[in-house]
């Protein structure tokens, strides 16, 4: 398990409502050079701070981030660049390459708001090692965690992944 690491996309938040009534999307979006990730808050109940976590551990595809030249990824290698919702941020993510795992902690997530990052994401399985699909991510995670409660969801084959609960009283 040489490339046994964790991509974990994490943010923090802390609200008024319980973790059980939070709703947020994850989306996963294959590009060249640089993979698109976009978390979207569906819910009023996300006002921060809290911790969204996307892991590339599981993934069918056998993921892991491809930050430098030197290193587990094939030819072609982006940094971590956040591209949307910078003013949520509170800390962002420090991606090593060949993680599996990335952190963020957010202030808060408003409703309709997302937070967009870009890096690239290279698989381990010898198929087609630059570029990922939506059936490479599946069986990855994103977890919110929000005082202290953590709420997970699973990639599919669409590259998306949705934690939905209903009931948030905004």
């Amino acid at each position: 398990m040489l490339f046994k690491r964790t991509l974990t996309l994490t943010t923090l938040v802390a609200f008024s409502a319980t973790l059980a009534q939070a709703d947020i999307s994850a989306r996963f979006i294959e590009g060249a050079p640089k993979d698109r990730f976009e978390i979207t808050s569906t819910s009023e109940c996300l006002k921060g701070p809290l911790t969204v976590t996307i892991n590339l551990d599981g993934s069918a595809g056998g993921l892991i981030f491809d930050t430098t030249a030197a290193g587990a990824g094939v030819e072609v290698f982006q940094p971590f660049e956040l591209t949307s919702g910078g003013a949520l941020v509170e800390q962002a993510p420090k991606v090593m390459d060949g993680d599996k795992a990335l952190s963020i902690g957010l202030s808060a997530l408003p409703k309709g708001q997302t937070v967009a990052f870009t890096l690239d994401v290279d698989d381990t399985g010898g198929a087609r090692e630059i570029t990922v699909n939506g059936a490479e991510i599946a069986g990855a995670s994103v977890m919110l965690l929000v005082g202290g409660e953590s709420k997970q969801a699973m990639f599919g084959s669409d590259a998306k992944a949705t934690l939905s609960n209903s009931g948030c009283s905004s």
